[in-house]
């Protein structure tokens, strides 16, 4: 009889947190051992996924809610080490870190908690994914159900790991003088899980010496920054990075401008005359909803609400991450690097007030501050009409915002790697479906909802590419170099295409690359 027969899920995880290690079968008099891991750090109780293509059988085993740190405020993240069973897990998944809206709950400041999913044959030596959440550097949690790694760990026969960290101004808020890691505290805690996995992961059945993070959006752009933080060298041997770059890093002047004017919002308060004995240490005592509220402070460079990020604070990061140059230290890595050709229907709400009443009259004038270059709009506009005459306006908005805003920063990365010489960065883009933003998730993990047969194929053909690649280095398409520019084009048909969209890329290059909010 399989492990799982007889009993739900729901049952299987009610028990895992109430007995540990074991959990009773309804009406059979029959106790199920949990699946269980010692290791360095702690001890450890899993729950077992079902296979939703199989009743009775179980896909993955999940170990939830594993906390690998706890963290004063704005200070480095202090690794934890236990021996009682599931003394340092939480029941479930661990919260996110608080944030602006509610879309995570539950959220907390303790949040530094990661989640294991493995195959469930025990087998050892395998390929370990290391999965960082989206939202910029301000919002998001691995706790969204696109991002479970059950399906991934099973088809893939690899380890999954997902990560939470500080986010926002609890991970990034630049105070060097009163809290010297503060800037960079957020990849601080990234750091320490993944030397949680090099001390633990091969109990799970994971190779520590072949680790590969994977992230998208904020994600990727906090593995690029990881890519130029000395203390990660050696901690991870691949990288792919989806709709998410970091060329440059906020320097410290900005760093500290954004810090001011967050400051200045927490300090107003009920009573804005009265000034603390302390401003520099308000933000270490002040409850955390406060410090939720002056994120909407406006943000002194881009305007807006206020922009945290990595810091170029020659305490953790002493560069940008790809400028000028790649970086030395992670040049040997495999890297793969993608983007979706539609990112930007992902932003823009067709009701919203920048593509509510578009037409061919108010195009230039619309796109101006959303492609983030200073190009002059209306030639920009000539020239994709020029070569698209039957797109709509509202078409046109998104050809040209996506690689103005969205892809120009994965040239530059493709571009600094390539020049290197070494043969080993990889780049995709995803078509299906006129993909936007956030769409490879789910494809990737599996996770998609109302898989048809065609997403069904697409998901499992991307899913293989990236497992491939976490196993060997290589996803199974020709390195991308200066001359060919070979793209993996992810659609009904995938196939490779040297230099996709190159007029676009050349119109672009035109300008100087500047990251927004740096």
């Amino acid at each position: 009889m399989s492990v799982a027969e007889g009993f739900s899920r729901r049952a299987v995880l009610a028990g895992g947190a109430a007995a540990i290690g074991a959990v009773a079968v309804p009406g059979r008099g029959t106790v199920i051992r949990l699946p269980e891991v010692r290791s360095a750090s702690g001890h450890y109780i899993g729950s077992f996924v079902d296979d939703p293509a199989a009743s009775g059988r179980v896909l993955a085993h999940r170990f939830a809610g594993i906390r690998y740190a706890r963290a004063a405020r704005f200070s480095a993240p202090v690794p934890v080490v236990s021996r009682a069973a599931m003394a340092e897990q939480a029941p479930g998944f661990g919260p996110a870190c608080p944030q602006a809206g509610r879309a995570y709950q539950p959220q907390s400041e303790d949040c530094l908690f990661l989640n294991v999913w493995t195959p469930p044959s025990g087998a050892g030596g395998l390929p370990v994914m290391v999965y960082f959440h989206g939202g910029a550097y301000m919002t998001g949690s691995v706790t969204d159900p696109l991002n479970d790694g059950a399906m991934l760990a099973a088809r893939g026969q690899v380890v999954v790991v997902t990560v939470n960290h500080r986010l926002n101004a609890l991970g990034y808020l630049y105070m060097p003088d009163a809290f010297p890691d503060s800037g960079n505290a957020g990849q601080l805690d990234l750091i320490c899980a993944l030397e949680w996995v090099q001390a633990n992961i091969a109990d799970f059945g994971g190779n520590p010496a072949n680790v590969t993070l994977f992230g998208q959006s904020g994600g990727g752009a906090k593995i690029a920054t990881l890519m130029a933080m000395p203390a990660a060298k050696g901690l991870f041997h691949k990288a792919i990075t989806m709709s998410g770059q970091q060329v440059t890093a906020s320097g410290p002047r900005n760093a500290g401008r954004r810090a001011e004017a967050f400051l200045t919002r927490l300090r107003g308060g009920p009573d804005p005359l009265q000034t603390p004995p302390d401003p520099l240490q308000t933000p270490a005592r002040v409850p955390v909803a406060a410090l939720l509220d002056a994120l909407f402070a406006e943000d002194p460079v881009l305007g807006g609400r206020v922009y945290f990020g990595p810091v170029v604070d020659m305490r953790h990061l002493h560069r940008h991450p790809f400028w000028p140059d790649a970086p030395a230290q992670s040049a040997e890595i495999p890297m793969l690097l993608g983007n979706t050709v539609a990112e930007t229907r992902a932003f823009y709400p067709a009701d919203g007030k920048v593509l509510k009443g578009l037409d061919f009259g108010n195009l230039a004038e619309r796109i101006g501050p959303e492609m983030r270059v200073d190009l002059e709009p209306g030639w920009v506009v000539a020239e994709f009409r020029r070569h698209y005459p039957e797109a709509s306006p509202v078409e046109l908005f998104h050809r040209i915002v996506t690689p103005a805003r969205s892809w120009r920063g994965q040239i530059e990365e493709a571009e600094a790697r390539a020049r290197g010489g070494r043969g080993n960065t990889f780049v995709y883009q995803l078509n299906f479906e006129n993909a936007q933003h956030t769409d490879d998730i789910g494809l990737v993990f599996g996770t998609t909802a109302a898989l048809s047969p065609a997403r069904a194929r697409m998901s499992a053909t991307m899913l293989d590419c990236f497992a491939r690649f976490a196993r060997t280095g290589d996803p199974g398409w020709p390195a991308y170099t200066l001359e060919r520019r070979a793209t993996m084009v992810f659609d009904t048909v995938s196939e490779v295409v040297d230099n996709p969209r190159a007029w676009e890329r050349e119109l672009f290059a035109r300008v100087p690359y500047v990251q927004p909010g740096t």
